[in-house]
């Protein structure tokens, strides 16, 4: 009788086999369909980032298109004013950028047929102007510029070569310009060179041997796809830009996306033969360790996505040097913003133009990345406004108007905006709906007295209105957002105005300097608040408007310290050698005189009483001499007949126009006053 043979065992490995195959193919799929699902997300990502970045460059152009538009239609019936407008508004913007304005022909007769003003800025100190316009660059032919005639607003052309202004392969926006019938008369431009856009690949590289395009609305190559990806399967991501039309693509290829998944296959593969019963294990672990991993990696790629937008935006938005102007002695500034999420509302900017002050501090209502946006565009604004315009109303007006003409999300926010002669001492302000600014003026605190005016963005025609005063050196002026004084502790209770200005006053009691004072307001609202959470940004600006001082030890050999600081002074170069020569003589007598046998120190300050006199006071804390009360030395008598001493007080007195001395705290004090 014939044994039967039990094929029990072949089945269950055939069935095994078959089993495990099946569930090897469905982790396959399963796993090819998630890491396609996370280079998608990647991708969107990365396409917001560069979509945002691509944004920051359009919006920055588009307002200065807009700027110059203005600019031209001010001066439109003065053409060569068109030079130095397109030169300013170019100087506002990034390297390797061009801008122009294009008159219809025969618009200026005596500038010929064509008058086409272009600015280019190779560089920092690199601006090229001139007239481009002529039969061999007929502008009137391009598309920029019949643009300028069919829309209302900017818009953006197809890519082309630009050999007459940045010389390479750009787009342009387009903006019209009207006379004061409202006729179009010229046609604003400004290019955005493509090599800008193929910087992109930071953002848009997902994976290595990955590849983006850009086209236009019309389906036009802006970055061209490489000619590598033909005859290979690939995925295509993409997203359109809002306003251009423009659409950003990354091109992943199959077997640059699924190369790791294709070698794992065949490790299972040479695994499944040495043992089904182990490679059931390692599949089912590996099915749920993979589950896990996605789905924290899909996690971690959407917060690190954001943060890293929120650090873009700010880090280029807000000042980050301080002090900011080694050069100045008379400004000292701090400021600093903790956003309370990842991305912050609030903003804070500051420079100085031909010794004039322009400073803001903003509060963007809502969060995210809108606010965001709204900050950037923000200080685009206010650094493009405040390069022509220096009367604080009319620079919140045109903030007020460009915000709102682009307002569809219907944000707003609250800003201070300030404007201080730093030869006068004159402090011209205008507030828009924001936190009344607190200033130390005669070494008293107190809240400045604010106009009730509307927030930027709520009303486009709002008419704003500005405020004056004077202020003093030393004197000190803080500005903050309302997550000061509304910060929350544990129990809900406001850090309020009080504690604010308690804080001000116990820190500022002796001339703190800026970033030690908002240093100190920032320990006291973390005390406050203690463990609760920050639940608005908080940002701080502190500005002290300054004596110049110098201190030195009585020894002759720091005279050549106080020559260099003089030169730092910048004085009017007619009054340079008398000043000089008057400081070197008294405190020379100081180092020599006043500390007779021992080590002293004298402190030497400067500041402008008004517009008219300048003023230095030399202190020392040596024995009391008046040198006022020497009698004037008889300059008729021969050296010989002439008692010693005497002629350095006799030269401080021709060269300063008045001195005065004072015995004050055991210090002399010695005043020289030159009029200007």
């Amino acid at each position: 009788m014939a044994i039967k043979k039990d094929h029990t065992g072949i089945w269950v490995m055939v069935v095994a086999a078959a089993v495990l195959e099946a569930i090897t193919c469905t982790m396959y799929f399963t796993n090819r369909a998630a890491i396609r699902g996370e280079a998608e997300l990647r991708a969107k990502t990365e396409l917001r980032k560069a979509e945002l970045e691509i944004k920051t460059h359009t919006v920055e152009m588009e307002t200065a298109a807009k700027t110059l538009a203005s600019l031209a239609e001010q001066y439109i019936d003065c053409p060569d004013s068109i030079y130095n407008a397109t030169r300013l508004t170019v100087g506002t913007l990034r390297e390797n950028t061009s801008m122009a304005v294009a008159f219809v022909p025969d618009y200026f007769p005596k500038k010929g047929h064509f008058y086409e003003i272009c600015s280019t800025r190779f560089s920092e100190d690199s601006i090229f102007t001139r007239q481009i316009g002529s039969a061999d660059h007929d502008y009137t032919q391009m598309e920029w510029y019949q643009n300028g005639f069919v829309h209302d607003s900017c818009w953006w052309c197809e890519p082309y070569l630009d050999n007459a202004g940045a010389r390479t392969y750009v787009v342009s926006c387009s903006c019209p310009v009207r006379d004061r019938k409202g006729e179009i008369v010229a046609v604003v431009c400004i290019d955005l060179s493509l090599s800008e856009l193929k910087n992109l690949s930071d953002y848009l590289q997902v994976y290595p041997n990955s590849y983006y395009t850009i086209r236009s609305s019309t389906g036009t190559d802006i970055v061209p796809a490489p000619d590598t990806i033909a005859g290979r399967k690939y995925n295509i991501f993409h997203e359109e830009i809002d306003d251009t039309g423009w659409h950003m693509e990354i091109i992943i290829p199959d077997d640059v996306l699924f190369a790791d998944l294709n070698r794992i296959g065949k490790i299972v593969g040479i695994l499944m033969l040495l043992g089904l019963g182990v490679l059931a294990l390692i599949l089912i672990y590996s099915a749920r360790t993979t589950r896990k991993m996605l789905e924290f990696a899909e996690k971690n790629q959407r917060i690190k996505g954001e943060l890293e937008v929120a650090q873009t935006i700010q880090n280029a938005m807000l000042p980050k040097v301080f002090p900011p102007f080694l050069d100045r002695l008379d400004l000292n500034l701090y400021g600093m913003v903790n956003p309370a999420k990842e991305v912050g509302g609030d903003l804070y900017d500051f420079y100085v133009r031909h010794d004039k002050l322009f400073f803001c501090v903003g509060d963007v209502s809502g969060k995210g990345v809108p606010a965001a946006l709204v900050m950037a565009m923000t200080r685009s604004l206010f650094r493009g406004i405040t390069a022509r315009e220096e009367q604080p109303e009319l620079i919140v007006h045109k903030m007020n108007k460009a915000i709102s003409d682009q307002n569809t999300q219907s944000m707003f926010l609250t800003l201070f905006l300030g404007v201080l002669d730093c030869k006068t001492g004159h402090l011209d302000y205008c507030n828009a709906g924001h936190n009344a600014p607190v200033a130390r003026i005669n070494g008293e605190w107190q809240l400045l007295d604010v106009l009730p005016n509307l927030p930027i963005g709520v009303e486009p025609e709002f008419e704003y209105k500005a405020q004056r005063m004077q202020v003093q050196y030393n004197d000190q002026i803080f500005l903050y957002t309302d997550g000061l004084t509304e910060a929350e502790n544990s129990r809900h209770e406001q850090f309020g105005e009080t504690r604010m200005m308690d804080c001000l006053r116990s820190s500022g009691a002796q001339l703190t300097a800026p970033r030690e004072l908002v240093e100190d307001m920032q320990r006291s609202v973390e005390t406050f608040v203690g463990s609760a959470e920050q639940s608005d940004d908080l940002t701080m600006l502190c500005i002290r408007y300054q004596v110049a001082a110098l201190v030195m030890r009585n020894d002759i050999q720091q005279i050549p310290t106080l020559i260099e600081w003089l030169d730092g002074l910048n004085l009017p170069m007619e009054l340079n050698m008398p000043i000089n020569l008057a400081l070197e003589e008294v405190v020379s007598n100081v180092m020599l005189y006043a500390y007779p046998g021992k080590s002293g120190q004298v402190f030497v300050e400067f500041f402008r009483a008004d517009e008219h006199q300048l003023v230095f006071t030399i202190t020392d804390g040596g024995i009391p001499f008046d040198p006022t009360q020497q009698a004037e030395a008889d300059i008729t008598l021969s050296a010989e007949e002439r008692a010693i001493g005497g002629l350095g007080i006799h030269l401080v007195r021709q060269l300063m126009d008045n001195v005065k001395y004072e015995r004050t705290d055991g210090k002399n004090v010695l005043t020289l006053v030159k009029n200007l």
